[in-house]
């Protein structure tokens, strides 16, 4: 695992992640968001509207 400097904001960790590669850092941020994306439908599916008071999770903004 690399070592990001922290000074860094997290756009410019993310970019140093990936040795400077915006394609590749694109493509992950992506992926991640997919992923995400994923999770929540999942617990969308699992959670009953009264353990939260009728609130669902949203995959869109």
């Amino acid at each position: 695992m690399k070592q990001v400097r922290e000074e860094l904001s997290p756009v410019d960790q993310a970019i140093e992640w990936h040795d400077g590669d915006l394609r590749a850092t694109i493509a992950t941020l992506i992926d991640d968001c997919r992923f995400l994306r994923d999770q929540l439908d999942t617990a969308r599916k699992c959670m009953s509207s009264g353990l939260t008071r009728g609130w669902k999770p949203r995959s869109e903004r």
